[in-house]
């Protein structure tokens, strides 16, 4: 191991000399206390440092010692539920060793080396075996199956295979000459390999009806959500984690405050999962890197998310990955850069800004993964962005922009309405529907996009009458305008509303948004018709039928059948 001094200290950053045969991106430790850093510049024979520690104490003369390797994340059984900092390191372990606060120089494996598991080997001896095929799967708990992979850049003929019970670091099989351990370990800045990148064609759905219907996400696609803050960034996320049909979520907590952290932790072990009856956190792990812990870790933990994204993904999952948020990563990438003293670029962010943030998001996608046959997984990537004031024509903002395809804009003015999600439907869109448009046609209705464009354009040309009413009034209006903007406000209020502390609200069905939509529109294109045959809007107008409509956000999944039988009503009584 290489080993050199420290010659300069300036906060999470030091420059060490005497490291000429380092390595870029090597994990160092710093000082007797082993504080763990990673080499992000090479100059000679000295090297600058980003520390994923506090660095108060150190001093010139203070050791420097590399590992010669990158740093990577513990990859193994075990890691289901549980919540680890921005390097992998496992936070309840630390507390129970520690205290409430991280100990300097903690160096604690990510995953149990004592607790075992039962293998049972799906692989026999003499099967050819090559990167990516399953060996064997353990039940990890009453939602995961943790897949046992062939690890990458092996292949061969199985010499030896057993099942029983045994620990992560012990030899469960032996192809060719290699022998095969559960635990694996992956440099974080690298993507895991894959066969092929496939076009997104399946929702990601998320029982929110804004999201589902009007501004839908692929599996394996990317989403941003900008907003003020104040706006339910953080809100939105939370519930596309809870009720998403992603089979395993990663959540990063990157620099946010850490009570949202602690809202995590304390509900998802209280919710259950409506697909399988089991608490939310079983299919959930947390990287927490709050506002209080060392930033130099926040630039990493984005990395250390992913990196476990990918993981699962290779085991056929569809997994989501929820960076909260991408700005204060930004703003550690932009500490750092300032301290290297490189020349900096728009609002003093690193000229390299929107590459790093293209490494990320291109991380996600739908995917053929590795191994035998044309097995597929997912990893669909939602990262929140806080523009300061809501400006979005910020680096961050305008850098994320460019590359994702789904763009959920939160709006500070529905928030303060108390409207959630307060997802601004005039100024968010989403580039996924038409390589969707199979998907909804043999899942859902061969109607659901026409209806989906018909609800928006309605919602659009509401936003032009609302400027003419605050001009001249409502009596300025025809009544074919009255009834768009009645039908607005039905949308609005009956359908993009929904309350998240509603136990039936909270999620709805792409086939219950569907036909609450179907019913809303009837409502209006029978109305319209009536208008156009010389019928005044109040005649249009039954309250009852509306009151019916408006109630529907609180109808159980088990009883749509009855939007079906208003809908024959509502052609009985406007035709």
């Amino acid at each position: 191991m290489k080993k050199g001094e420290i010659v300069k200290v300036s906060g999470p950053l030091i420059v060490a000399k005497g490291m000429g045969d380092v390595k870029l991106f090597d994990v160092v430790r710093v000082s007797d206390e082993g504080l763990v850093g990673e080499i992000l510049e090479l100059r000679g024979d000295r090297a600058s440092i980003q520390v994923y520690e506090e660095t108060t104490g150190l001093g010139v003369g203070d050791p420097v010692v590399s590992t010669g390797m990158p740093l990577s994340v513990e990859l193994a059984p075990g890691m289901m539920g549980g919540m680890y900092d921005g390097i992998g390191r496992p936070l309840d372990v630390i507390r129970d060793l520690t205290g409430e606060r991280i100990a300097r120089g903690v160096d604690i494996p990510a995953i149990n080396r004592e607790k075992k598991w039962q293998f049972t080997a799906t692989a026999k001896v003499d099967d050819f075996v090559t990167t990516g095929d399953i060996l064997g799967t353990i039940q990890e708990n009453e939602v995961v199956e943790h897949r046992i992979l062939v690890p990458f850049g092996v292949s061969g003929q199985i010499k030896k295979i057993k099942s029983g019970t045994f620990t992560i670091v012990d030899d469960i099989a032996e192809i060719g000459d290699k022998k095969i351990q559960m635990l694996q370990k992956w440099p974080v800045r690298v993507g895991r390999p894959i066969k092929e990148k496939l076009s997104p064609s399946t929702p990601l759905l998320t029982g929110q009806r804004v999201i589902d219907t009007f501004f839908p996400i692929a599996r394996g696609g990317v989403a941003a959500i900008p907003g003020p803050f104040g706006s339910g960034k953080t809100v939105v996320q939370h519930q596309i984690a809870k009720w998403s049909d992603a089979e395993i979520v990663v959540y990063i907590g990157c620099g946010e405050r850490g009570n949202e952290m602690t809202d995590v932790l304390t509900e998802f072990p209280h919710l259950m999962d409506i697909r399988n009856g089991q608490p939310l956190m079983k299919r959930t792990i947390l990287i927490a890197n709050t506002s209080d812990m060392p930033v130099a870790a926040r630039e990493a933990s984005i990395y250390t998310g992913i990196t476990i994204a990918e993981y699962f993904r290779d085991q056929g999952y569809n997994v989501a990955i929820m960076a909260d948020s991408t700005s204060r990563w930004a703003e550690a990438l932009r500490e750092m850069s300032g301290r290297l003293e490189e020349l900096p670029g728009e609002e003093g962010y690193p000229a390299y800004l929107g590459s790093r943030l293209a490494d990320f998001y291109e991380r996600a996608g739908n995917v053929k993964i590795l191994g035998s046959g044309d097995k597929t997984g997912s990893v669909t990537a939602i990262g929140a962005v806080s523009p300061p004031g809501g400006d979005l024509s910020e680096p961050v903002s305008q850098a994320t922009l460019r590359i994702v395809k789904v763009f959920w804009g939160l709006s500070s003015a529905l928030a303060y309405k108390r409207h959630f999600p307060a997802i601004d439907w005039l100024i968010s869109y989403s580039l996924y529907p038409d390589q969707m448009t199979d998907w909804y046609a043999d899942n859902i209705d061969k109607a659901f996009l026409d209806n989906r464009a018909d609800a928006i354009k309605i919602m659009q040309e509401n936003a032009n009458l609302e400027e003419i009413v605050r001009l001249v009034g409502m009596d300025s209006l025809s009544d074919a305008d009255k009834l768009t903007m009645e039908t607005a406000k039905h949308i609005r209020e009956d359908f993009l509303y929904q309350n998240a502390f509603s136990d039936i609200d909270a999620y709805a069905s792409p086939e219950k948004q569907h036909k609450i939509l179907t019913a809303i529109l009837t409502y209006h294109r029978l109305s319209r018709k009536q208008i156009d045959n010389g019928a005044l809007f109040t005649a249009t107008q039954h309250t009852d039928l509306k009151e019916t409509i408006g109630r529907f956000r609180d109808l159980p999944e088990a009883n749509i059948k009855q939007i079906d039988d208003l809908i024959t009503e509502l052609s009985r009584r406007l035709r």
